[in-house]
């Protein structure tokens, strides 16, 4: 397991939800890629639309999705959220109900809407139990969409998606799902969320490139989104440039108006087939023995430190964040970056995010350097 990353040894990673570093065989996919085109150029062209097809089945997998056709390769999840919120038709008085807590892209795309006269309703997460219950007060007869991320950024609280999609199916709600810091480290079933859209950047847990990132759509709904970007990828007859009446496609390439991100794909692929080889599951279960490793070190030492995540076993993700008590937080990130505890400052306070593969002599350690300051 190990062996299938090459990280520096002085390096502990502990920054999965920010950038996560790739497989080994993820940089040997765009090794061979690049020696491929510097030698023959697009030679092997049919060979890469090849490999794009496999992620696309790849993704699809990943998160049950009915069809391949169901997926899009987008650029990223911003992306993707921008697609859904400038593709409805919206009227003044409409409303979305988002979380508070929800990082920038899955906020400001709905507050942008503001100049349609569309509300954009923020609960608090933190506000009281059952905080799915009280996205669901906050909707009403205007509601048009809730959108959510399936895990936060910011303290790793895992939102409980299954309620959340029978509500909003049953009052015609659209349900939008920021996938981005669950999948690759948690099993997802969009089938059983229920899901409208699903997005995720590959470059978290799915331990792929930035720049390359999964859309799906429902097919019942997929054509209701109307379309602000154009060209020769996102029609029927792709391919046939001679035509002059054209159709977007009835699939997910309908969002992707131009040439593919091959180097991209080749190397979200490789990363995607190392999950998948290694099985999902088991590398959920490898996450969450981490997350809860790291928990327990954390209340060894509650004189020192302080968790800000929440311990509650179904809220569980691959994040955990606490605060040095009595010490400025950034400057505490600045020091645990420069001894190489690679992590981020989110949440009030220092954000570990390991991943299956992470050894626990290296979290151990790192608690050690935080001890230090």
């Amino acid at each position: 397991m190990k062996s299938d990353f090459a990280l520096d040894d002085s390096i502990i990673y502990l920054n999965h939800a920010a950038v996560a570093p790739w497989p080994a065989q993820t940089a040997e996919a765009i090794k061979a890629f690049a020696e491929e085109n510097a030698v023959y150029g697009a030679a092997n062209y049919p060979q890469w639309m090849q490999v794009e097809a496999e992620l696309r089945q790849r993704l699809a997998w990943l998160i049950n999705a009915p069809a391949v056709e169901d997926i899009s390769i987008l650029k990223s999840t911003s992306e993707a959220l921008s697609v859904v919120a400038y593709g409805l038709d919206w009227r003044p008085g409409d409303n979305v109900v988002i979380f508070r807590q929800e990082f920038p892209s899955n906020r400001l795309v709905w507050e942008s809407l503001k100049n349609l006269g569309v509300e954009t309703r923020l609960v608090d997460l933190w506000s009281g139990e059952n905080p799915e219950q009280r996205l669901m007060d906050a909707c009403d007869e205007r509601t048009r969409v809730v959108s959510v991320s399936s895990v936060q950024y910011a303290t790793g609280f895992q939102t409980d998606l299954a309620p959340l999609g029978r509500f909003c199916r049953r009052e015609q709600i659209l349900f939008c799902v920021d996938a981005i810091q669950s999948l690759g480290a948690i099993p997802f079933d969009v089938q059983k969320v229920q899901a409208d859209f699903v997005m995720a950047d590959g470059h978290k847990w799915m331990l792929g490139p930035e720049g390359t990132a999964l859309f799906y759509s429902r097919r019942e709904i997929r054509d209701s989104l109307s379309l602000n970007q154009f060209g020769w990828h996102m029609v029927q007859q792709c391919g046939d440039f001679d035509q002059e009446s054209w159709q977007p496609s009835a699939s997910g390439t309908r969002f992707e108006c131009g040439s593919p991100n091959m180097l991209g794909a080749h190397a979200l692929n490789a990363s995607l087939q190392l999950i998948a080889q290694t099985g999902i599951h088991k590398i959920y279960n490898s996450v969450i023995k981490n997350t809860m490793f790291l928990i327990e070190l954390i209340e060894q030492h509650r004189n020192r430190l302080s968790l800000i995540s929440v311990q509650d076993s179904e809220r569980l993700s691959g994040i955990v964040t606490f605060k040095v008590n009595g010490a400025m937080q950034q400057d505490i990130y600045h020091s645990l970056m420069k001894r190489g505890v690679i992590c981020a400052n989110r949440g009030g306070g220092i954000r570990f995010s390991p991943h299956f593969y992470t050894s626990r002599e290296k979290m151990e350690k790192a608690i050690e350097i935080v001890l230090k300051k």
